[in-house]
């Protein structure tokens, strides 16, 4: 398998277990050199703490990425995780363009449960949904496909609904969809891979309660995946497998409540893509 570089632009959230402090070393486990560009420092992630301090970093990019253009610097896959301003959405299209030579997957990182994150508002949405519809992959959640579409979020749904979201999704010019937390019937959820109009559907175990931070180890060991050869659909299934894994080493422990023990399962995901 050859050795292949990948860039991660997000945040840095100094404790929560979120962002860059899950995607560098899930990435460095599944065998890809891991490149980073932060889009900001916090002192920890938004949700449940009593505050947060947050540094923006958007002025680095640009010389960040002249840098790199001194030195030939390019990537063989760029992903990208939570973004803290349309700004910094317009220096990742100028990022992509520059440096990266194959697979641009964006992970929208703005919403859910039918609300955006705090700081974000439709504006942010609409320049998201543009940047995802630019990028070979992406990796929304249903409310971040509701936004991208302007389809009323629902927290009950059928088939038809999803399959409604999927149609607008690709309308609006999204290529490789993973379609994440989609859930039939009780106690169970999953994952759909929408790609050339081609839906398939992996579903697995709903735990119950959810954890912060999933999505981001979701989108990290999909995106290590992919980077070791496996396809779209694969990459899925690995990515699924492994977050559960993580929520239940977490389970049980009330005051782990920030985030998932996602340490403890890289051994499983390590032996999941056969390394």
């Amino acid at each position: 398998m050859a050795y292949k570089r990948v860039l991660t632009i997000q945040d840095i959230s100094c404790v929560g277990q979120c962002s860059l402090t899950v995607a560098l070393p899930i990435l460095s486990a599944s065998g890809t050199e891991t490149c980073i560009l932060p889009s900001a420092v916090l002192s920890n992630h938004t949700a449940g703490f009593s505050g947060f301090t947050f540094r923006d970093l958007s002025d680095d990019f640009a010389k960040i990425s002249e840098q790199w253009k001194k030195d030939k610097i390019t990537f063989d896959a760029v992903y990208t995780g939570y973004l803290g301003s349309i700004q910094q959405i317009d220096s990742v299209r100028k990022i992509f363009a520059a440096h990266c030579k194959g697979l641009t997957i964006v992970d929208p990182a703005m919403a859910d449960n039918g609300k955006l994150y705090v700081g974000f508002d439709e504006a942010y949405a609409a320049e998201m949904a543009k940047l995802c519809f630019e990028a070979d992959i992406t990796l929304p959640n249903i409310t971040e496909a509701c936004f991208m579409t302007g389809t009323e979020y629902r927290e009950t749904y059928d088939r038809a609904y999803i399959d409604d979201l999927l149609q607008k999704l690709r309308d609006r010019g999204a290529k490789t969809i993973i379609l994440t937390g989609v859930s039939y019937r009780e106690g169970r959820t999953g994952v759909i891979v929408d790609k050339n109009g081609v839906s398939t559907y992996y579903e697995h175990k709903k735990i119950a309660g959810g954890c912060h931070g999933t999505g981001d180890v979701y989108a990290s060991a999909f995106t290590g995946a992919v980077m070791q050869g496996f396809n779209e659909q694969e990459a899925a299934r690995i990515a699924a497998d492994y977050t559960v894994a993580c929520i239940e080493k977490t389970a049980g422990d009330a005051k782990h409540w920030y985030g998932v023990k996602f340490e403890l399962a890289l051994p499983d995901y390590i032996r999941m893509l056969g390394l």
